[in-house]
């Protein structure tokens, strides 16, 4: 059988191009139309969450997949862009994600091309399983930097 979750938020209008959201797992904030839509400078846009969402998500899923992989992970940072296109009737749609994560792991004694296809391969499992990423339209592109740290 399978299993349901539902997730549930609230925004409410403050003003101009601007509103507050509370997050039903208790966050609250602000947010704003982007600059070029005439919003604000320093909030949280709709566009900031679209890629804030794959790219926390693929990083948990990545925490999960080499932790089955046995992998010492040292460190992990990624830099996420979202592409969007503005349509002639100024409809819009993010053609791709690029995420550059910085990943270093420690050998632990095994060869280190081996490793290095191991996290390879715990990034695919990561995207394979991603909510988020199994969610969305837009192209995803993923470019590791794969630092392995021998002792």
């Amino acid at each position: 059988m399978n299993k349901t979750a539902s997730y549930h938020t609230i925004v409410q209008w403050v003003g101009e191009h601007r509103g507050h959201i509370v997050m039903g797992n208790g966050p609250e904030m602000d947010f704003s139309a982007p600059p070029d839509a005439q919003g604000q400078t320093g909030v949280l846009t709709p566009e900031d969450t679209f890629v804030a969402a794959l790219n926390t998500c693929l990083m948990l899923m990545f925490i999960w997949a080499i932790e089955r992989y046995k992998i010492n992970l040292l460190s992990y940072e990624c830099c996420a862009e979202g592409t969007k296109i503005v349509e002639l009737d100024r409809t819009e749609i993010f053609t791709k994600i690029l995420l550059k994560p910085i990943i270093r792991v420690g050998a632990n004694g095994e060869n280190v091309s081996i490793i290095k296809t191991r996290v390879l391969r715990a990034l695919r499992s990561a995207q394979k399983y991603s909510l988020v990423a199994n969610s969305i339209k837009s192209e995803i592109i993923i470019e590791p930097e794969i630092e392995v740290i021998v002792s």
